[in-house]
Parts: structure tokens; sequence; C-alpha cells
């Protein structure tokens, strides 16, 4: 099997549904990414072999496939675009390594953009005349409906065990990361409509926790909006290529991360943090090698603290710059921008590195990356 590595990884802003990104199509935010990872990598649009994007929200169509033609690709280059909801990002990219490892292409545009500002109203058609259509928010994540939780309560449920107060100050340290790191993550944002930083991030305080609105409360947990992440417009992509563009890019002083492992999960669907906690355990950590760069998904404050206290990672190590309770999930793109943001932390470590992203979608799915600084 040959390697997969990353050449590089790009972003827009994350922004909160109806801001900045509120009038911007999810493929006019995601082609400008898809350039500026060209750009980086010095490769020209031609030699690309394909795009793959995650999207929950579009509607249908083929959004990758949009834009790629809006960045400037050969009209040539086939596209995909596909849905495992908060995993889309983050399975585009394995997916893309997969082409890389099988000797299908060289290079591979991959990651995830999702707009909840632009996303289509959905209804499903009336099954006899004169019914109306009947709206909905979310589609099933199961074919049972007594086993597809709301994602509050799978939030709420994931949260046992830590009080509000202990919720809000895992919140408040996401912020306050994402605050003291945001020269070096302006530095992966390609600027789209005026905004180059992520908006939502401010200086959280317990106050500001205390003042949320409550989510979900009942006798065992409580739950609020300042440790939920909210709802965002975002794109991110990375470059995977094979060892010949890897060892080009190696020559030129650029860095370079190989694909050590990436994989997806599935547990029970109405038990969405098994799948993760499971991604964790079977991921293969090197015996007594220290991990210095983890990018864990921040559904919520209690999600986030679980998996990590399970997995027993290091906080030290885990979302340096903070997550996504100080940026927002944009739920195609989540993955993605962990992936983006694991490639930039470790191009600050030495050589030899090994990062590690993971994330968990409903209906009892997650996905891994792990990366290795060459």
């Amino acid at each position: 099997m040959n390697p997969a590595f990353i050449l590089a990884a790009r972003r827009t802003a994350v922004a909160p549904r109806g801001g900045a990104f509120r009038a911007v199509e999810a493929h006019d935010l995601a082609a400008p990414v898809l350039r500026a990872c060209l750009d980086d990598a010095g490769v020209a649009a031609n030699p690309v072999d394909y795009v793959i994007l995650g999207n929950a929200l579009s509607g249908g169509g083929n959004v990758a496939r949009l834009a790629a033609l809006a960045a400037g690709l050969a009209e040539s280059v086939p596209a995909l675009t596909l849905d495992t909801q908060c995993c889309s990002g983050l399975d585009a990219i394995q997916l893309a390594a997969r082409m890389v490892e099988s000797g299908a292409a060289d290079l591979v545009l991959a990651g995830g953009v999702e707009s909840f500002s632009r996303s289509p109203l959905r209804a499903v058609r009336p099954r006899a005349k004169g019914e109306p259509p009947l709206f909905y928010d979310r589609p099933p994540f199961t074919p049972w409906p007594a086993r597809d939780p709301d994602m509050i309560e799978v939030l709420a449920h994931a949260a046992k065990g830590y009080s509000r107060e202990r919720q809000a100050e895992f919140a408040i340290a996401s912020h306050a990361k994402a605050l003291a790191a945001r020269a070096r993550l302006e530095a992966e944002i390609v600027p789209v409509a005026g905004l180059a930083f992520d908006s939502f991030t401010r200086a959280l305080t317990p106050a500001l926790c205390a003042r949320a609105p409550v989510l979900h409360r009942d006798s065992e947990t409580e739950l609020d909006a300042a440790g939920v992440a909210v709802e965002a417009d975002a794109a991110a992509v990375v470059l995977v290529a094979s060892r010949a563009w890897a060892e080009r890019r190696l020559k030129a002083g650029r860095p370079v991360c190989e694909v050590a492992h990436a994989r997806s999960f599935a547990a029970a669907p109405d038990d969405p943090p098994a799948a993760i906690d499971r991604a964790l355990a079977l991921a293969p950590f090197p015996p007594g090698r220290a991990i210095p760069v983890v990018e864990l998904m921040e559904a919520s404050a209690g999600q986030a603290m679980t998996n990590a206290q399970r997995a027993g990672l290091d906080s030290a190590a885990i979302n340096r710059g903070g997550g996504a309770l100080a940026r927002g999930h944009p739920i195609g793109a989540s993955g993605a921008i962990l992936a983006v943001r694991q490639f930039h932390e470790l191009t600050r470590e030495a050589s030899g590195a090994l990062g590690l992203s993971a994330i968990a979608a409903a209906g009892g799915l997650a996905s891994l990356l792990m990366l290795h600084r060459l």
C-alpha cells in the first residue's frame, strides 16, 4: 500500500449562523479554500485527480462539484459530496487517503463545507392530495424513532458527572485558548466576505456562562448554551498527495504530514458517544510516546471532557488553539477543521511528532485521523 501525505491545509473563518457568511452559498465558501490549498502547495489546478467534500445541509446536488468549478479547477476533475453528518469532513479526508494509498489518485482535495445560513428549508412531500408538506429540522438518524434521540438529550447524557460550573470552566478555557492563539489561527484562514478570524470567540466569563439559557435540566445534569457549540458556517480543506508530491514539497523545505492512521467507527445508534469512545480506545497510540497535538471535537463541554477522560488524553495537548465551543459547529466542515488545525499545530512540532483528530456523529458514528510530522 502506498502512503498518503498532506501537503497543505486551509479553512475559512467560522461564523455563527446568520453572521458574516449569511449571504454566502456553500460552494462559494469552499472554492477559495480549494484554491488556497493548491497555491500553498505550488500545485497547478489541472493535476488534481479528485475533489471530495463532506456536507450535511445542502439539500442534495453535488456541492463539491460546484465548489471545484467555482475554484477554477479543470472541468475534467470529478467531484464527490458525502454526508455522514458531523463526521463528513474527516471521512472525506479518509476517503482521499484511501484513493492515494490504492494508487487510484496522486492529488486529492478533501474536506468539508457547511452553511447553516444558506441551507434550504426541508420538508417531507405529502402522501395524499390536500395534505400540506411536513417541514423538519433534521432527518432521522436511525430507522427506529425510539432509538433516535434528540441531540441535546445525547449531549446531556454525555455531561453526566460534570456540574454546570465545571462545564463552564471548560468552555471558558476553550475561548481563552482561541484568543491566545488568534495570530496563528488567522495564518490558516482564507478570508471570505471580509472575515479573517473566528468571529464567535470571546472573553467568556463565569458570569456570562451563568446567564446562558438552559437547554436541558434533569435530576442528574444541567446543560446550558455556553457549553454547547453554536450552529455555524465554514469550509476546510486539505491537499492529500502521493509520495512523489510529498518529496517535492519536502525538498522545497515545506511542512508535510503523513497519514499515519484513518478510520471510521460505529456503535449503537442511540448512544453516539460510544462510537468515539471505541475510536479512541482502538487508536494505535505508540506505547510510551506522547501525542502533543489532539484536536477533539467540542460538540459540548461535557462530551469533550468525557471523551478525553476515558481515553486518557493529555489535557495540555487537547485543542491548543481552542475548539468548537470557541468557534462554532459547521456540521459537514467540523471534522475537516480538526484536520486543518492538527496539520498546522504539527508544523510547530519537531519532525516525528504525532497528532490526532477525532469526532462523533449522530446515528452512532465516529471518525479518527492521525498524522505524523515528517
